[in-house]
């Protein structure tokens, strides 16, 4: 497609042609295929829960604790597991589903946590990836009592 547009040159009734050729057809959008991984959306999903208010942590006890040593390892892969923990994405072409599994604050309503969180991971990770979530399953696997103190492993020393 050969595009001509016409100007005024600042010398009267001169006037100048240009040419342009546009390549391809369509918009560049549709050139190529954008794929997102799994974990892409698991570390989307894992930042939006974790904005929430009333959610205290994501994942089990077990594998809180698994994480908090595998933490303290040089090279044991920190802040993606930490990020990730508790969050399960199975992400298709177009759309995602998620599972999560969070611990609550205690006194908090756990029907409105479990809202916000999923209110919040949907936004997210659509407004992101440009994927439609399908559903997103949030299992309470925990209370964080105001007096207990977090499963973590003592600090020792080297």
């Amino acid at each position: 497609m050969t595009d001509t547009t016409q100007s005024s040159g600042s010398t009267g009734g001169e006037q100048r042609r240009t040419s342009v050729t546009k390549r391809g057809g369509g918009a560049a959008a549709a050139r190529g295929r954008t794929t997102i991984a799994d974990g892409v959306v698991e570390k989307i999903a894992g930042l939006a829960a974790r904005d929430v208010v009333g959610v205290h942590a994501m994942g089990s006890g077990l594998s809180r604790t698994f994480g908090a040593v595998r933490d303290r390892v040089p090279g044991g892969g920190g802040a993606k597991a930490n990020v990730t923990r508790g969050v399960k994405a199975e992400v298709g072409e177009v759309q995602t589903a998620l599972d999560l599994e969070i611990v609550v604050d205690y006194g908090v309503s756990i029907a409105d946590v479990a809202g916000d969180v999923r209110e919040n991971v949907i936004a997210a990770v659509e407004r992101m990836t440009g994927l439609e979530v399908v559903e997103v399953n949030i299992a309470v696997s925990d209370v964080k009592l105001p007096d207990e103190e977090d499963e973590e492993p003592e600090q020792r020393l080297q």
